[in-house]
């Protein structure tokens, strides 16, 4: 008899498959998010945009979850109806928004003319980015949420790092694939720049089959407990509930530190391969390469911290540290005679380690200050706080390279080249390692005064 009661979430097949495929789903998430960051060069060539067109492009991905709070509003749904019906919703999202931007990429329509003092075709993609990451995110926190479910008591941070470098696996490859794939895939030498986004559209419809295949999992683990995806009401997430977590002193120290590493990580990967080519003198087909190394570190070190941090704690500490090397990093990159690409390579790994270090301790740190009942919405409303930078950061760089930063810009063959000097950008990119370490200062702080078990185990024996 106990063996029909026991909780399927006591079989390690059970819950590392679930883990597996909703991990596949945030890969496929991924890849579109960075997808065309190491086409730039290519989209200023032969498509006429500039590092504001580029910026503006990449900002949008928080337009929706800021200023609409639709990320917030994802989390309430998730905490109010469940993890089945919110990830099946964000994965069909996340196509639709990346059929708008193929749809600009391509030109599918005629794309001449303006929208609202914008370019046709930077505003129609942003719109679909836009909606991406509205997608993207209440994924993002349904996959966290989801792995909770399976893992709280068990090898939890350990499965949020395998999650993290299994999506990163997806930032690998598009910071890798799409400058080689449109050249090859190109005729007459004018490479075919949307391939690589319909690349990306595909996998997102292997990802929602995959989500799909989850959610049959997910009834047969509630059934072993006799419980449903719906929310009982003695359980279930009240608006009210949003007051005590924003008054929560460790929320907004965990949000706040996560907004400014998140900053100087996302953003700066939408402009690495421009970086490596003004910088670092990198050809073009190799440029996206040397960024590529930065998550390809994570896949080992991220569960690696996590198990870390399930069997000896220290989370707290290994926040701290992880923003000291983000500084570190972002500092080095500033120098001008540090260019040569063997740096830019050894600073790309010491990145990916720091990449390693914050998040692999942050996400599992968050049960421990925020009830279960309310998680959703409180990872929605830290993926929120950290959207303001995902949104202000690349438009701000965009726009301090297209102002300040521009060192030469000629006219080859009717093809346009421009050339940039980083320094100033890395500079601010430096300054949010800087605050970072303010904030986890401030949060090992907190947590010894409050107790929430951030230097403690996360494995109960």
């Amino acid at each position: 008899m106990s063996a029909i009661t026991q909780s399927l979430r006591e079989s390690k097949t059970a819950r590392w498959s679930a883990l597996a495929i909703v991990s596949f789903t945030m890969l496929t998430g991924y890849y579109i998010n960075y997808v065309i960051s190491p086409l730039k060069p290519m989209l200023e060539q032969y498509m006429g945009w500039d590092s504001g067109d580029f910026g503006f492009w990449n900002s949008a991905y928080g337009w929706f979850n800021v200023f609409f709070l639709m990320l917030i509003f994802g989390g309430i749904i998730l905490d109010k109806i469940g993890v089945r019906f919110t990830g099946l919703g964000a994965a069909i999202t996340m196509i639709i928004g990346t059929g708008l931007q193929y749809i600009a990429i391509e030109g599918v329509f005629p794309m001449e003319g303006m929208i609202f003092g914008v370019k046709k075709q930077i505003a129609i993609g942003a719109l679909g980015f836009g909606i991406f990451g509205v997608g993207v995110e209440i994924a993002g926190i349904t996959v966290s949420k989801i792995i909770v479910k399976w893992f709280k008591g068990k090898e939890l941070a350990l499965a949020m790092g395998l999650e993290m470098a299994t999506a990163r696996m997806g930032t690998a490859l598009a910071l890798a694939l799409p400058l080689p794939m449109a050249k090859a895939l190109g005729t007459g030498g004018i490479p075919n720049i949307s391939a690589p986004v319909m690349l990306g559209l595909a996998l997102l419809v292997a990802g929602l089959i995959a989500f799909i295949w989850y959610t049959f999992m997910d009834k047969k683990l509630e059934a072993s407990e006799g419980i449903s995806d719906e929310i009982n009401e003695e359980d279930a997430f009240k608006v009210s509930d949003i007051f005590v977590i924003i008054s929560n002193k460790g929320f907004w120290l965990l949000a706040l530190l996560c907004v400014l590493f998140y900053s100087g990580i996302f953003p700066f990967l939408y402009y690495a391969t421009d970086l490596m080519i003004n910088k670092y003198a990198v050809g073009e087909d190799f440029a996206g390469a040397i960024p590529s190394l930065l998550p390809f570190g994570t896949i080992l070190l991220t569960p690696l911290f996590g198990s870390i941090y399930d069997r000896k704690g220290k989370g707290a500490t290994i926040m701290l540290i992880g923003s000291i090397m983000l500084l570190c990093v972002h500092a080095l990159f500033t120098i001008p005679v540090l260019n040569h690409y063997i740096i830019a390579v050894a600073l790309i790994i010491l990145l990916g380690v720091t990449f390693s270090l914050v998040p692999s301790a942050m996400w599992p740190s968050v049960p421990k200050i925020i009830p279960e009942k309310q998680l959703g919405t409180a990872y929605a409303l830290i993926f929120w706080v950290q959207n303001w930078g995902l949104m202000g950061m690349p438009l701000l760089i965009g726009l301090v390279l297209e102002k300040y930063c521009i060192t030469s810009q000629e006219v080859v063959d009717g093809v346009s080249k421009i050339s940039y000097d980083y320094t100033l950008p890395m500079a601010i990119f430096a300054a949010t390692g800087l605050l970072a370490i303010g904030i986890a200062l401030l949060l090992k702080a907190e947590d010894k005064k409050k107790g929430y078990g951030l230097e403690l185990p996360n494995i109960q024996k």
